[in-house]
């Protein structure tokens, strides 16, 4: 009786780390796409900016951040 209460104890066990190793999470096949040069430079001429604000907007505008 205990030789069977061990295995029932085993296979439980067995099957509960079975059930918790998730794999690993696979890539987006869509990479996330930025602004384009040409949209970051209309919101530029819209807020009507020139020199080196216009410089760090773009730059900003091309890495996604929100100004």
């Amino acid at each position: 009786m205990k030789i069977i209460a061990v295995f029932a104890a085993v296979s439980i066990v067995s099957c509960a780390a079975a059930v918790a190793a998730d794999p690993p999470a696979t890539p987006s096949a869509t990479p996330v796409k930025h602004p384009s040069l040409k949209t970051c430079n209309k919101q530029a001429d819209a807020r009507k900016l020139a020199g080196k604000e216009r410089a760090n907007f773009i730059v900003d505008c091309r890495a996604g951040k929100s100004p």
